[in-house]
């Protein structure tokens, strides 16, 4: 009767770990891609990357012409002159790579405008889904866009239409 009435405790105590918990599936490149917000900053991102990278261009420009007109005016140059032509070109080299650096480096401006730019924004999306994922009592929700292990998902279960409901943009 103990291994009886132990074995049935057990089992409830099981059944009761194992309730069904609730998962739903979001698609960040969807909600993004509706979302105008983003499309502005990214817009906004794009024209200063252009503009930043032809300064980059015009800067490593100067140098190769530099350094072409140092090839052919070679065989008429002092050595003190070849030398000193050496340093302003190098000094033009260096000038283009540290401007690329500047902008375009892993703590760039191109960097940080783009987190100043998009961390609203995630930050905005984010607690869109933590309300709906309060709101319907959800324990995980996936992103379905950067997620290669989903290989089939219900579409019951994709909240990226809600999500752009709470921010405002319905579909």
């Amino acid at each position: 009767m103990k291994k009886i009435l132990t074995f049935v405790l057990l089992a409830v105590a099981c059944a009761a770990g194992a309730s069904a918990q609730k998962f739903a599936l979001v698609d960040m490149e969807y909600i993004l891609k509706n979302y105008p917000q983003y499309e502005m900053a990214n817009e906004q991102l794009n024209q200063l990357s252009q503009r930043w990278q032809r300064e980059v261009e015009a800067k490593a420009a100067e140098a190769e012409n530099l350094y072409k007109n140092y090839q052919s005016d070679m065989v008429f140059l002092t050595d003190d002159q070849k030398k000193a032509k050496e340093k302003e070109i190098m000094a033009s080299e260096k000038a283009a790579t540290e401007l690329k650096y500047k902008y375009f480096g892993p703590e760039g401006e191109l960097y940080q405008k783009r987190q100043t730019l998009m961390q609203p924004i995630q930050d905005e999306i984010y607690n869109a889904i933590k309300k709906i994922s309060d709101e319907k009592g959800y324990q995980c929700i996936f992103d379905r866009a950067s997620s290669a292990n989903i290989v089939y998902a219900s579409p019951r279960i994709d909240i990226s239409n809600d999500v752009l409901d709470k921010l405002g943009y319905s579909k």
